[in-house]
């Protein structure tokens, strides 16, 4: 399979106010994000024309954007109408969103106050960050080598680019062992999240789920939540240590690129896919495309 690089491509992405050509849209080799990690970002996805839950990316771009002492040259309604705009200009109704947010090339070293903040948001049309057979059947799992930080050692409730290092170390290794993707646990040895998506675990009908207290509270996670509740499932957020994964019945993760994606493996545990997941991840993907009321 040919891979079409994201440097070459067809349309427009918005940087700082205005729309550029997709091939123009670029950044110098001097810029303090790409050496200092200094960017923080969101991703997103369009159904039928709206973007799911918009504001709450947005206004968690602006807050993990203030963790790094960055302040966004923008308010939250221009960033979520220019998402809007993106989409509209590069003709998509269904599609990813990436806004991103960075330091600049004014400056280079770890003191960087005078940077100017850049802005930019790309689109692009992804239908599934899993392939269909492996979403059906449920995905495979390893354990990763590295942990989730704790907030004590880094920003850990932000999404900010840096944080996802370990996420691609990991990936990289799952893949090699033909997994699909890893599980980390947090620095206390808790289970805590996929390289990209939030963890839930099914046990007697109760769902339950990591208490993300030194990682990112996802926003996919709270929607599941909601839905869930309002399905009339109890939900419990707490500590779970991995021997407990030999307890539960069922497993899936979140997030706006997995959706809702049952998981067949985590190491050495099996879970089977039931009528718990597969409902919620039918239900959710009618929520998101409003056949479902989402309040």
């Amino acid at each position: 399979m040919s891979l079409v690089p994201f440097d070459d491509r067809d349309g427009w992405i918005w940087l700082d106010g205005q729309f550029v050509p997709w091939r123009e849209a670029k950044v110098h080799v001097l810029t303090h994000g790409l050496h200092y990690a200094s960017a923080v970002f969101e991703g997103e996805r369009m159904y039928g024309g709206e973007i799911f839950e918009l504001t709450a990316h947005t206004e968690r771009l602006f807050k993990s954007a203030e963790i790094l002492d960055m302040e966004i040259p923008f308010t939250v309604a221009q960033i979520d109408q220019a998402c809007k705009d993106t989409c509209a200009k590069n003709g998509l109704t269904d599609a990813y969103l990436r806004p991103i947010a960075w330091r600049g090339s004014e400056m280079i070293g770890v003191s960087a106050q005078n940077t100017r903040i850049h802005v930019a948001i790309a689109v692009w049309d992804w239908p599934s960050y899993f392939k269909p057979e492996e979403r059906a059947k449920g995905i495979r799992m390893c354990w990763a080598k590295y942990k989730r930080p704790s907030p004590e050692t880094e920003p850990v409730h932000a999404k900010a680019a840096g944080l996802y290092m370990i996420c691609t170390i990991s990936k990289h290794a799952a893949e090699k062992d033909g997994f699909t993707d890893a599980m980390m646990l947090d620095y206390r040895g808790y289970v805590a999240e996929s390289t990209g998506s939030n963890v839930f675990f099914i046990k007697d009908g109760v769902i339950h789920t990591p208490l993300p207290d030194c990682f990112l509270n996802g926003i996919t996670r709270q929607s599941l939540i909601k839905l869930a509740r309002r399905q009339g499932f109890e939900v419990v957020e707490r500590h779970i240590l991995p021997e407990e994964l030999s307890t539960f019945s069922e497993c899936f993760v979140t997030g706006s690129a997995a959706e809702v994606t049952p998981v067949a493996q985590i190491g050495e545990y099996s879970f089977t896919p039931g009528n718990i997941s597969l409902s919620l991840a039918d239900d959710y993907a009618r929520m998101v495309r409003r056949q479902l009321v989402s309040a």
